[in-house]
């Protein structure tokens, strides 16, 4: 069993289920994005685990929808609905998403699998081998790009813009660091594909396990509320 992969999901559930608790309190959209995202997250790498075990089509159309495709657009999605001030054009985005997740949801549970699952090797990664099986289509390969880069962007690039700005102002240190960690962690899982290339499969488990530890750190450190300085006691007047 892929042992990594599964702490993985265990911690992305932890982390989904207290941003979730946060929205239920506060009513924010940008948590309850984040926490679909993270249930992504977490069922990508659930969906590695299984893979391990036993090859299933189902098994890897959800793996390749949420850790492939997914994923990184919704939370991308909740740092854009946090940071853009004009709640139109945030509205118009998450729209978006919407749509082309649903398309992307409908094309890839129809795309073909080929003769080469019946050689599914539960010793690899699936992300190995999926390209050999799953029939994709030139959208849904267009589709994986586009919602990685938009993903990428708004996730990353909100998370260094927040850091820049708590820097600048000389302020809020621990959600500058936070936003670093999450930062990282975001990046990390995409360090993934390299060590893929380079045959240690082990490695890119361990960049997803990584990735989810920072920016579940990240998340916990930029919303800790820093104690107010104490008020120095006052001369009583004779």
């Amino acid at each position: 069993m892929n042992i990594i992969s599964l702490l993985s999901s265990i911690l992305a559930a932890a982390f989904a289920i207290a941003v979730f608790n946060r929205y239920r309190h506060s009513r924010r959209l940008f948590l309850l994005l984040w926490a679909f995202g993270l249930f992504l997250y977490g069922l990508g790498t659930l969906t590695e685990v299984l893979s391990s075990l036993t090859f299933n089509t189902l098994i890897l159309k959800i793996w390749y929808l949420s850790g492939a495709m997914l994923t990184a657009a919704w939370l991308g999605q909740g740092t854009i609905q946090l940071l853009v001030r004009k709640r139109k054009v945030a509205s118009v985005l998450l729209g978006g998403l919407i749509i082309l997740s649903t398309v992307s949801l409908v094309l890839v549970a129809l795309a073909p699998t080929t003769s080469a699952a019946a050689g599914y090797d539960i010793s690899q990664p699936l992300s190995s081998q999926y390209k050999d099986i799953l029939t994709r289509s030139g959208v849904i390969v267009f589709l994986t790009i586009i919602l990685n880069i938009y993903g990428t962007i708004g996730l990353v690039g909100g998370a260094i813009y927040s850091a820049f700005i708590f820097w600048r102002k000389r302020i809020l240190a621990n959600r500058m660091l936070g936003n670093v960690l999450i930062a990282a962690g975001a990046l990390s899982p995409a360090l993934g594909g390299s060590f893929l290339r380079a045959g240690l499969a082990d490695m890119l488990y361990a960049s997803e396990f990584l990735g989810i530890i920072l920016m579940y750190a990240g998340f916990l450190l930029a919303t800790r509320k820093e104690k107010e300085p104490e008020a120095e006691p006052q001369p009583v007047a004779g």
